[in-house]
């Protein structure tokens, strides 16, 4: 073989496996580009939550300034989407007030919803002796006195969308609902046990779906 042959079979070569890589590189190109357009077509939109009720088994503070919370409630989830599944995954519920944490977080077991299914959890919060700051102590009196206080009861964690065998990456969820509280004679809980009231609310949730 001479020098000429040589340097001819290591250009085919090379060509050979430009093809090749280039042939790759368009498969993969087309797979990525059917992925977006059927994601761009399905368009997913976000579960929409919604309380349902809390029971209030106590919701005291005490000196020095400690809160104890210890509510259970009902929060449903609804997937919209006709053609897309919804994995949820480490979310985590509790209660706040004016913008502070009152309860610890309750982990909410995983779960998968099909089209257009509901999910339903009724999660206990507990927050014993919570220290708050002096002004929300006194905000949380004023507030009861004058009849009204506004709790939100909050869920964080991830979830996933499922479309046929495809599973997507995790999607940052945040889930908050407010719940609206009366006292004295605004009262519109319903006695359900000693020191427990029950309120009802069907209140629709704020819902942010981010990546």
């Amino acid at each position: 073989m001479t020098a000429n042959d040589s340097g001819h079979h290591n250009e085919d070569r090379q060509q050979f496996y430009r093809r090749i890589f280039i042939g790759i590189l368009a498969f993969v190109v087309v797979i990525l580009i059917i992925f977006f357009i059927i994601w761009a077509v399905l368009q997913p939109s976000k579960p929409r939550f919604v309380l349902q009720d809390a029971t209030l088994y106590a919701f005291n503070v005490s000196s020095p300034n400690l809160l104890t919370s210890n509510i259970q409630v009902t929060i449903s989830a609804r997937n919209p989407n006709d053609r897309i599944g919804i994995f949820y995954e480490n979310l985590d519920i509790y209660a706040s007030y004016r913008n502070q944490q009152i309860t610890l977080p309750t982990e909410l077991p995983g779960t998968y919803q099909g089209h257009k299914d509901i999910a339903v959890w009724s999660p206990f919060l507990y927050g014993n002796a919570v220290p708050v700051a002096p002004y929300l102590a006194d905000a949380l009196s004023q507030d009861q006195n004058a009849g009204m206080v506004l709790i939100k009861i909050k869920a964080n964690g991830s979830l996933k969308w499922k479309v046929g065998t495809w599973i997507s990456g995790k999607y940052r969820i945040n889930v908050n609902c407010p719940a609206y509280i009366s006292y004295g004679e605004k009262n519109k809980g319903i006695e359900v046990g000693p020191a427990a009231i029950k309120y009802q609310f069907v209140q629709g949730c704020s819902v942010d779906v981010s990546s």
